[in-house]
């Protein structure tokens, strides 16, 4: 599954007021351990391989959620698209585990499992019953120290990949205007390669292309693995150090050093595609998300653009009648990323109206200080947000992962609220001057065909 995070999706506009952590915290489910960081424990196994582990009776359940560090952003030139090629092959069968017996064995023991990719790493999610642990380590152990890279297998599935780049991208205007973007608005980085990769370079991977990338990342010291759920702590380390620690750590390849220059003025790109209607793309530099502006450009998220109430849906959809519909996404990046900005137009409205309300509104937020209730409204939200996403052991093996990898560590997990209700609207007015600028965008115009002159052109 590609992976773009925060992507869709309305919230709910919430009156104005106070959520009080303490009362959400108390709607968890009875007999459900406290979440705080004295109920979590962070180990180093004997190869480098980080655990952390979080006891959760409520259910007698296990969320194990396997954070590799490698994305897209690991790649170059000729070999965009192994990390996600490899989400796919770490399914496809090991030493001891036929291609197909990963998900059968496990459903068998009745759980089940995903995984997915972005930029930056590469996420393995299992969830099973508690009695399954075993078994799931026995799994886990298989695939991280003897997967199968046998050439048939390797085909096989550059053949299911080229089928989802065609599908997930090629045909799917908005998800190909967002590669446009990301091409254009990177000239040095390598987020500016998409995480599927390019075409040629997956018709082009070599053999041993693939088996060195998966030999430079997957080396267990470069995972952290969280687990959530039903289970006694020391037993399950004991287990986790018998079955995962004894897989040898490697040396890790060099980190990603290069910076992205500064933009200094506006770069344009026009996609031509057959489609119904005219859209706008545009994405801003922002901060890597450890850095405190993550926090307001959140806020700013929503008060731009999540809910019927949000700032450009009243603008471009109910008062100008310019737009369908507006979508706004925040990204996860170890690196400074991109805001975006997606607005639909409605029939018979081109960019230049669409493009020219949507200016105005992003000016506005740098100007004039939001009001306390629209700040208040915003935080109410992103609060319930985050106390709803930590609500399951699901939500918290992700949320611990997470914050361990992207906001600096799982601690900042719990003064999280306490951030959010730290933004100002000074704060919100800052951001927004320093990364909603003119000089600092990229846009990607969606023109639609003519249909007839299209299909004449193939002919």
């Amino acid at each position: 599954m590609l992976f773009r995070m925060l992507r869709g999706g309305r919230a709910s506009a919430f009156s104005p007021g106070v959520i009080a952590p303490t009362l959400l915290l108390a709607t968890a489910p009875v007999g459900a351990a406290p979440f705080e960081a004295g109920s979590v424990q962070e180990h180093a196994l004997a190869n480098g391989m980080k655990v952390i582990l979080c006891p959760d009776p409520s259910i007698p359940n296990l969320a194990i959620y396997t954070f590799w560090r490698v994305g897209s952003r690991n790649e170059a030139p000729g070999i965009t698209g192994l990390a996600h090629f490899f989400e796919h092959m770490m399914f496809n069968g090991s030493r001891n585990v036929p291609p197909g017996e990963f998900d059968r064995r496990m459903e068998a023991a009745g759980g089940s499992n995903n995984a997915y990719t972005s930029n930056d790493v590469t996420v393995y999610q299992d969830w099973v019953p508690a009695s399954a642990l075993d078994l799931t380590l026995d799994l886990e152990r298989d695939r991280i120290g003897w997967l199968s890279v046998d050439p048939k297998l390797v085909e096989s599935e550059r053949g299911v990949v080229m089928s989802e780049r065609r599908r997930t991208v090629e045909d799917d205007n908005y998800n190909l205007m967002h590669e446009q973007l990301h091409a254009a608005a990177f000239m040095a980085h390598p987020y500016q390669w998409p995480v599927i990769g390019w075409r040629s370079d997956i018709q082009s991977w070599r053999q041993e292309d693939v088996e060195a990338f998966h030999r430079s990342w997957y080396a267990p010291n470069n995972a952290t693995l969280v687990l959530v759920g039903a289970f006694d702590p020391g037993k399950a380390l004991a287990l986790l150090q018998q079955k995962l620690g004894s897989i040898p750590g490697r040396e890790l390849p060099r980190g990603v050093v290069t910076v992205e220059p500064e933009q200094h003025g506006e770069r344009r790109v026009e996609l031509r595609k057959q489609a119904g209607l005219w859209s706008v793309l545009a994405g801003f530099h922002v901060s890597a998300t450890v850095e405190a502006d993550t926090r307001v450009l959140e806020l700013i998220d929503l008060i731009l653009a999540k809910g019927e109430s949000s700032r450009l849906y009243r603008r471009l959809v109910d008062h100008d009648q310019l737009a369908l519909e507006v979508d706004c996404e925040l990204g996860l990046n170890f690196d400074p990323g991109l805001y975006t900005i997606l607005v639909e137009g409605r029939e018979g409205v081109q960019g230049t109206p669409m493009e020219a309300a949507l200016y105005q509104e992003l000016a506005r937020l740098g100007s004039e200080a939001v009001s306390d209730r629209e700040l208040r409204k915003a935080k109410n939200i992103r609060l319930a947000h985050f106390y709803e996403g930590i609500a399951t052991i699901s939500g918290k093996a992700e949320a611990l992962g997470v914050y361990e990898l992207f906001h600096g560590g799982w601690r900042s997990l719990f003064g999280a609220a306490a951030e959010y209700e730290s933004v100002t609207a000074a704060d919100v007015l800052r951001v927004a001057r320093a990364y909603l600028r003119p000089e600092n965008r990229t846009v990607v115009t969606l023109i639609p065909t003519d249909p007839a002159k299209g299909a004449e052109d193939a002919r």
